[in-house]
């Protein structure tokens, strides 16, 4: 009990990706309207099945819909799982206001939760994936130079400090923004390194586009998604980023529903640098710019030169060590990842649930108190997705 609010942060967070759907799922059956499954075609470390599930809440024909999404980097879904649980617990379906609807979509990336990886099954940073592949591929030398210091070929002391050697030397000659360029903006030539963005639209992304398409979101007059991640930033602290372009409708509503804690990189005023290829660029293009309002909603965890040691190893075990689920050195690098991603101690949870139920509040008080654009094709009234 945090100032008589309840925060039941053990019963929301799960200790894997099987334990999370199924939570989430034994709560959302009895409420929804509708419940789609997408089966993955991969199987989880224990042989488990893999799938996105999407559950919509509220009227059919709402003209007005939250979107809820957890685990587009993987790993970073325990946290997006549990708030989700905490939405339904909660009572959230109720608190929905006339005309509004909510679209839970659990585990966009379900490959890299179960896994505990930040990627997906392809190896791809989804959040870099989202590109017109046929008009080329960005360059990025920077991470071409450094691309062996980042992901070496052994995690043997000595290949470290001289990776890592490099790591400053370059950092010392460009500065820090350009390093976090060439690090974490996104490459497209070395697939088994870090912040990977493929070559090719991923199984995730579309399935997302097929979660639009089947509920038929495109139709609606608001879109809020709130995505939830976890990875950078102050420890416990969710930041809502913004990803619209200045300019765009969807950044004068994100100014005006999240008020000054919205951060905008392409502005400099974030944790998170520009980013090409996000996952939003797919949701506005699926659901439509004008009718999407879009935040990543990003929790801090620890330093990032934890999370970049984290990573490297992570990203080493797949690209050349052996993955030995019940392992000794596989288990020792997925609980450094998942301790990074996932922190896991009861302030850190209770921060989560908090944030994450004020900015729902403020995404539906934004959408209830913003005219829709009635140049664009409205909803069919009586529409059953």
């Amino acid at each position: 009990m945090i100032a008589g609010v309840t925060l039941d942060d053990t019963a929301c967070f799960s200790s894997d990706y099987q334990s999370a759907r199924e939570k989430l799922r034994s709560l959302a059956l009895p409420l929804v309207t509708r419940h789609e499954t997408y089966a993955n075609p991969n199987l989880g470390p224990s042989g488990e099945a893999l799938a996105t599930d999407a559950y919509w809440f509220g009227p059919a024909d709402a003209r007005n819909v939250l979107v809820l999404v957890s685990a587009t980097h993987g790993v970073e879904g325990f946290c997006g799982s549990g708030a989700q649980v905490d939405w339904l617990v909660t009572d959230g379906l109720g608190l929905l206001p006339p005309a509004t609807a909510a679209l839970v979509v659990h585990a966009l990336n379900p490959h890299g939760f179960a896994w505990l990886r930040r990627t997906t099954e392809e190896g791809v940073d989804l959040n870099r994936n989202c590109l017109d592949f046929a008009a080329g591929l960005p360059a990025n030398p920077g991470y071409d130079e450094l691309a062996s210091a980042f992901v070496p070929a052994s995690i043997d002391a000595a290949t470290l400090a001289e990776a890592d050697a490099r790591i400053e030397a370059y950092r010392a000659k460009h500065g820090q923004v350009a390093f976090e360029t060439a690090r974490s903006s996104g490459q497209y030539s070395h697939p088994e390194g870090i912040f990977y963005g493929g070559t090719e639209t991923t199984w995730s992304i579309r399935t997302l586009g097929r979660i639009v398409a089947d509920f038929d979101l495109a139709s609606r007059d608001h879109v809020a998604v709130i995505d939830y991640h976890t990875g950078l930033g102050p420890h416990g602290y969710g930041e809502p980023i913004c990803g619209h372009r200045p300019g765009e409708s969807g950044q004068a509503r994100c100014r005006a529903w999240y008020g000054e804690s919205l951060g905008e990189p392409m502005l400099g005023k974030s944790a998170s640098l520009p980013i090409a290829g996000l996952t939003q660029y797919a949701w506005g293009r699926e659901v439509g710019a004008d009718r999407l309002t879009f935040v990543a909603l990003e929790f801090g965890t620890f330093p990032p030169d934890e999370g970049a040691a984290a990573l490297r190893a992570d990203h080493w075990l797949h690209a050349h060590g052996s993955v030995d689920w019940p392992g000794e050195e596989t288990r020792r690098i997925k609980a450094a990842l998942r301790r990074f991603y996932h922190p896991d101690t009861p302030d850190w949870r209770q921060m989560v649930l908090l944030r994450s139920r004020q900015v729902i509040a403020q995404a539906l008080a934004g959408m209830a108190a913003t005219p829709p654009d009635r140049s664009l094709p409205q909803p069919t009234i009586g529409h059953t997705p």
